[in-house]
């Protein structure tokens, strides 16, 4: 497994609190977001400022534009950016707390060492990870740690889709694709917001391609699609990495481990973001 991968399936858990542990919940709740979509688009979308559906729909890729829709703008008149942003570090870091390991100098070190790969990021293009890079570093190891694990992975988030795009893929037909490929349909398509006139619309778009056959299996040019659609992501997320001597990436490996197993207590697998678990269960 490349170093970039192993990185993002030790950092994306952390990051991973703000959707899954009780205390984002709670404080995007107590923001005036309630319900679990609301908290979730309000508080990933809020580093772009008050930003209305269709940029949204674009930047997240893989959700159905009307999902979005029922969303955005509304989540802006019972919370502003600026305390949607407020309550998804406050629950990030109350469930960091709770689920971590109890080593605050094992997360200062973690965090200053993501944080150095998070600087290094080159946000060109990136416009999710160029306005999660921009906000002010926040005060303790555990906002630090979360704020750092947040940029990497939007980062890497908006080459994939680079990549997807690179490869004439949609966001749904990415989504068909993977389920081809792996299954979980029954949690991609409702978690995603697509009907299922738009799913098999997909469905039969990606084998008009060749990709799929004509009982929907992937065929050699699909897997191959895939293969290099995860290989560039993985070249796209690179850069950050440079920051970091073989010695650094080492320890900070070391480091994450057990915090990436506090993290998926949380984290239910298997999950939409195709994350698998820490230890490979």
């Amino acid at each position: 497994m490349s170093v970039v991968r192993r990185f993002w399936q030790l950092y994306e858990p952390l990051h991973a609190v703000t959707y899954f542990a009780p205390q984002a919940r709670e404080a995007f709740e107590s923001a005036g977001l309630r319900g679990f979509w609301r908290g979730y688009f309000a508080g990933r979308a809020a580093p772009l400022g008050a930003v209305r559906a269709a940029p949204v729909t674009a930047l997240f890729y893989g959700f159905a534009p009307g999902m979005v829709a029922r969303a955005l703008p509304d989540v802006w008149h019972r919370a502003a950016p600026e305390q949607a942003l407020a309550a998804r570090l406050d629950g990030a870091v109350a469930a960091l707390r709770a689920v971590l390991p109890p080593d605050p100098a094992a997360w200062a070190e973690a965090a200053g060492l993501l944080e150095r790969a998070a600087a290094a990021a080159v946000t060109d293009g990136r416009a999710l990870g160029a306005a999660n890079a921009a906000l002010p570093r926040p005060e303790g190891e555990l906002a630090r740690m979360w704020q750092a694990a947040t940029v990497l992975r939007e980062h890497r988030g908006d080459g994939h889709i680079a990549a997807l795009v690179g490869a004439g893929l949609s966001g749904l037909q990415a989504l068909a694709l993977r389920d081809a490929l792996y299954g979980g349909r029954d949690q991609l398509q409702p978690n995603r917001g697509w009907t299922d006139a738009e799913w098999d619309n997909a469905v039969v778009a990606l084998a008009e391609r060749g990709l799929l056959d004509a009982e929907g299996r992937p065929t050699a040019a699909g897997e191959e699609t895939h293969r290099s659609v995860e290989s560039r992501t993985d070249v796209l997320a690179e850069h950050p990495w440079t920051a970091l001597s073989a010695a650094e990436q080492d320890r900070l490996e070391e480091l994450l481990a057990p915090l990436a197993r506090g993290a998926a207590t949380v984290v239910p697998y298997p999950n939409a973001m195709g994350l698998p678990h820490p230890d490979g269960a």
